[in-house]
Order: C-alpha cells, then sequence, then structure tokens
C-alpha cells in the first residue's frame, strides 16, 4: 500500500509541478486565501513533554523555506493563528522573519489541544478584512480539518493525499471568495497540497 501512496504523490507533484508560481495563479482567482499549515519538522520528545518539543535544524530551514516560498509569490498571510506548542511558535518565529511585522499573530492553546473546531474557530473570528489567513497547527487536526474544508469541487487527488494526513511544514492552499467567517463545511476549493520539498 505504502508504494501506491508513493507513487499517488509522485504522480501528484509531477502533475502539479508543484509549481508555486502556478499555485499563486490561481489563489489570485479568490478573494480569500486560506493557507492551513503543519509545524516543521520537531524533535521527537522534549524537556517540556509533548507541548514542549522544539524544532530540529531541518525543521528551522523548512519554516524559512516555506515562509521565503510564500513572500516570493505574494502569499503572505495578514494574520496568522498559531498553536501555543513550542514547535509550531518557533515555526512562526522562523516565518515572521522572512514576513516582517506585517502578518497579525495569535497565539491560541486552543489549536494544539481543540481538534478540528479550534480550526474552524479560528476562520470564524477572522475579520473580512483579512484576506489571506495562515493557520499553523498539529497532525492530524489540520488534515482532517481540511478535509472538512475542502468543497466538491476540489481535486480528488488532493483529497486522497490529504487521507495520507500532511507531512512537517506542509501547507495546504484553499480559495472562496467568502470572507473566512461565512465559511461553512466544505466552503472552501482546495487548490493545492505542497510540502516542504515543494519549497527547496
Amino acid at each position: 500500500a505504502c508504494h501506491a501512496c508513493d507513487r499517488l504523490i509522485k504522480d501528484v507533484s509531477s502533475t502539479m509541478g508543484t509549481s508555486l508560481k502556478k499555485v499563486a495563479k490561481k489563489a489570485k482567482d479568490y478573494k480569500y486565501v486560506l493557507l492551513v499549515m503543519r509545524h516543521a519538522k520537531a524533535e521527537p520528545f522534549g524537556d517540556g513533554g509533548d507541548a514542549g518539543r522544539v524544532l530540529t535544524d531541518k525543521g528551522r530551514k523548512q519554516a524559512k523555506a516555506v515562509a521565503k516560498g510564500l513572500a516570493a509569490h505574494k502569499l503572505v498571510p495578514t494574520r496568522i493563528a498559531c498553536s501555543a506548542a513550542t514547535r509550531a511558535r518557533q515555526t512562526c518565529d522562523r516565518m515572521l522573519k522572512v514576513f516582517g511585522d506585517d502578518p497579525k499573530v495569535d497565539y491560541h492553546q486552543s489549536l494544539y489541544e481543540g481538534g478540528v473546531q479550534a480550526v474552524f474557530d479560528e476562520l470564524a473570528q477572522t475579520k473580512e478584512k483579512h484576506r489571506e489567513l495562515l493557520v499553523l497547527g498539529h497532525e492530524p487536526t489540520v488534515s482532517i480539518a481540511c478535509q472538512w474544508m475542502a468543497s466538491s469541487e476540489s481535486d480528488p487527488t488532493l483529497l486522497d493525499m490529504l487521507n495520507l494526513g500532511m507531512s512537517p511544514a506542509s501547507i495546504a492552499v484553499f480559495g472562496a471568495n467568502e470572507p473566512f467567517d461565512k465559511w461553512q463545511l466544505h466552503g472552501g476549493e482546495l487548490i493545492a497540497l505542497l510540502t516542504a520539498k515543494d519549497f527547496d
């Protein structure tokens, strides 16, 4: 089964040419763009228990590379909702070094422990003026939330990939013309699923 998964991922990467340029161009068709990201690669355990786990060197590089890629394609979020766990905060900090002071950042314990509802709560609390929102959290919450969010128009191959879960520093990109606080279940089109490698 894993070979099939690997092949599926390869096929999708090659068909999308997962070019960030293409993804950014498609995102421009929508008034509102949601990025749902899993934190970058972290140590398997930490002194502070699970919540205190820190990023590895690779994780720090991933976070910076993803931020540079998003910035280069004008996909910098105006608001970031980030889990309060150390590895998510560290991912966010690395990205902010690239983004600068523009994004408004909120850290929430709920994105660490609150499950899928916490992700939807962030959408509900995002004001209309924010057109690009980044939600930065953890597996399996992020991939499950993305499945609930993806509209029926979304590419089925991308939905299959979501079923496999999101690897560290992966980002799901959604677009819609409704403000985030109006999004319902299956309210956004899943435009792309980008892995850390796509930002190398």
